[in-house]
């Protein structure tokens, strides 16, 4: 898989500089008698030709968080301009220094401050390049409606040697996307902008394979719904084991925007059934899940933007940044052989300020708090709180640096905290 991966890349690479350089392949087909097919793609198509709608659907941030890739530099259009792919990305390296408590981890993720706070860990120094990303994107317009097949990577794959990893691989076709995309109960948008990759502690943000049917009305009405694949995480203990999942998650949600996109608020809904094994009885039970959130951007003043969301539910903590990959879906209950689905909050809000069309500022808080804990002990997780401050500079068109502060706070059950504090840079060139 990884080797012809690089096969591909590598073609693809030396056409773009071929192209870029104006090399013309050699061939010995005489061709003023080679037909060229209709479904092929012209890498010198007149950009003249190039439908307007086409260009904004390939160029559209619609539901793309902060930290996706723009659009892309490099655009080829076919002979009639009704058919464009673009390959595009960044180059993103940042550093940090961690002080007066610090986390193991390049991103700040308050569930693992340590508590107490470890007098030997108080200080850290790190730097990372890992979430530098490429994309490719395909638009076109057929008679079922707009075609869109998008792939992503970045190199978080390998933590020594920076191996590919796949964040995004989908393919849409009218109102329907099929692959791996954010979940639709994830409002992307509504997140402010952080140079931390891990994002606030109380964000909603999980990709998983699905396939979503998406409606867009007119007055600025859209909504979706969806089938997901289910990705759980749960604490198990010698009554209680794992079992495969038996039923998709289905996320839902209705969205009202104005002011061109650049504000909405929407309303989304959540339904899981987590299933498991119980030891006692030698069965298998489950647990119904579910979550809802109220979220959203609002552009005013000409200036500001405030990001708001408000999540809160039962046994959906995979949805939650500080807690997803934890183990926090189901917990054993204190009754041997059951599981209970923690009731789980998660709360941000932050405001953006465009000093200029350059520069802009912004700071947030955000928490996610875990009430109820089963059978585990006190030193359980109860809730972390998330602040940040930043501020973000365009050198050039296409490369910004920026600057941030970071504090985080964990409070466990028993009423034990920890704390730690960052402060990271960054570069980043978009192509």
């Amino acid at each position: 898989m990884t080797k012809n991966f690089y096969r591909i890349s590598l073609v693809v690479s030396a056409t773009l500089l071929a192209s870029l350089l104006g090399v013309k392949a050699q061939d010995a087909t005489d061709s003023s008698t080679l037909d060229i097919p209709e479904r092929s793609i012209v890498l010198t198509g007149d950009k003249q030709n190039a439908d307007k709608e086409l260009i904004a659907v390939l160029y559209s941030r619609e539901d793309l968080h902060f930290q996706d890739p723009g659009a892309p530099r490099f655009l080829f259009l076919d002979r009639e301009g009704k058919l464009a792919f673009g390959i595009g990305g960044y180059v993103k390296g940042q550093m940090q220094y961690d002080f007066d408590g610090a986390i193991d981890n390049e991103g700040f993720v308050t569930y693992n401050i340590p508590v107490p706070l470890d007098p030997a860990e108080r200080n850290r120094f790190g730097a990372d390049a890992s979430h530098s990303t490429i994309f490719f994107k395909l638009v076109g317009k057929t008679k079922l409606g707009w075609l869109n097949v998008y792939v992503q990577t970045n190199f978080t794959g390998d933590d020594d040697n920076y191996g590919w990893d796949i964040k995004q691989a989908y393919v849409s076709l009218g109102n329907v996307t099929a692959g791996l995309a954010r979940s639709s109960f994830v409002d992307a948008s509504a997140q402010p902008p952080t140079i931390d990759d891990e994002g606030p502690s109380g964000a909603t943000c999980t990709k998983t394979v699905l396939v979503r049917y998406q409606k867009k009305w007119k007055n600025g009405i859209s909504g979706a719904i969806s089938l997901e694949y289910p990705k759980t995480s749960y604490t198990y203990n010698s009554s209680v084991g794992e079992i495969a999942q038996r039923c998709p998650d289905f996320p839902i949600y209705l969205q009202y925007a104005w002011d061109g996109g650049q504000s909405h608020v929407r309303v989304s809904g959540l339904i899981r059934n987590l299933s498991y094994r119980n030891l006692i009885k030698e069965k298998n039970e489950w647990k119904t899940g579910w979550g809802a959130q109220l979220s959203g951007m609002w552009y005013f003043g000409g200036a500001f933007t405030f990001y708001y969301q408000g999540a809160y539910g039962q046994g959906y903590s995979q949805f939650i940044n500080d807690l997803s990959g934890n183990d926090m879906d189901l917990l054993p209950s204190t009754t041997p052989g059951k599981m209970e689905a923690p009731k789980v909050l998660g709360v941000l809000g932050g405001l953006q300020y465009q000093i200029n069309p350059k520069c802009f500022v912004s700071a947030s808080y955000s928490q996610a708090h875990l009430y109820d804990r089963g059978s585990l002990g006190n030193d359980t997780y109860r809730y972390g709180q998330y602040i940040v401050a930043n501020c973000f500079y365009n050198v050039l068109e296409d490369m910004q640096v920026g600057v941030e502060y970071l504090h985080g706070i964990r409070t466990d059950f028993s009423g034990r905290s920890g704390h730690a504090n960052r402060i990271a840079a960054s570069v980043q060139y978009n192509f």
